[in-house]
């Protein structure tokens, strides 16, 4: 599953990477969060493009929003049998922006954060999807959903669930309108274990006010770990900000993380 990210690299390695004709400027984020927007990458006809959407998939199909849970994560064993994402799967595929995701090991009552970044510390092509939704007055929203796969041998060690990351082949061929169905399954394999690096990182990610560099940095045993006297307060505390981390299914509970701006 994937429940937090970061786009983290200069917006100008992710336009090289990708080669969409816009040329969107954004700060680093460290923390991004289910209903923010987020960047994503899609491609009409032979062109790619920068979209901004967000973090919530709706298909067109709703009619309020209120009473639809949120959906941030699609699992690719169903994606092409449930309804809510079968039209997006065939035509509107997309990619979101990252360099890393973040995900929780869960030991006893307790869950330590880890950070997934590619070896090469690049940009991480995570496969998602997209709709556009219209609420009853006529407004339009881009929503999308990172599709999610089995962990390979690496992140399997902490969690049975990761993002769908794309190579360069995979990309190309997930984000082109005319792949046929049968070989875009075929891209949602794990990726290879020797594409990952895994850091075990300090609890503060858990809070999404939280958006700073250092939250990508290697935890020391004193940041991992609650201190000694912790009162029973801080600890309740603590996990409600981890409310939602883990929790990103298709029909998952609709958890209320801060809003933010990706620009």
């Amino acid at each position: 599953m994937c429940g937090r990210f970061a786009v983290t690299l200069p917006p100008e390695s992710f336009r090289e990477a990708y080669g969409y004709v816009e040329t969107p400027n954004f700060p680093p984020r460290y923390n991004i969060a289910p209903t923010q927007p987020v960047g994503v990458v899609i491609q009409e006809g032979e062109a790619r493009h920068f979209r901004l959407m967000r973090w919530g998939f709706l298909p067109g199909w709703v009619k309020d929003a209120k009473d639809f849970p949120l959906v941030i994560n699609a699992r690719r064993e169903s994606i092409t049998q449930k309804p809510t994402f079968r039209a997006a799967i065939r035509r509107r595929r997309c990619v979101f922006l990252a360099d890393a995701f973040y995900e929780w090991q869960r030991e006893g009552g307790e869950k330590t954060p880890f950070a997934v970044r590619m070896q090469s510390l690049g940009p991480m092509p995570m496969a998602g999807i997209w709709e556009t939704w219209s609420d009853p007055q006529g407004g339009e929203i881009d929503t999308a959903a990172i599709v999610t796969t089995d962990a390979n041998g690496l992140l399997s060690a902490i969690h049975h669930r990761m993002p769908v990351i794309l190579g360069k082949a995979g990309l190309a061929a997930w984000l082109d309108p005319q792949t046929p169905l049968d070989r875009v399954g075929g891209l949602t394999d794990p990726c290879p274990d020797d594409w990952l690096r895994l850091d075990r990182v300090s609890r503060r990610v858990n809070k999404v006010a939280n958006d700073d560099a250092a939250l990508l940095e290697p935890a020391t045993d004193d940041e991992s770990s609650r201190a000694p006297g912790a009162s029973a307060r801080e600890t309740d505390a603590r996990r409600a900000d981890e409310q939602g981390q883990g929790q990103g299914q298709e029909q998952g509970q609709e958890t209320k993380p801060r809003q933010g701006s990706l620009f």
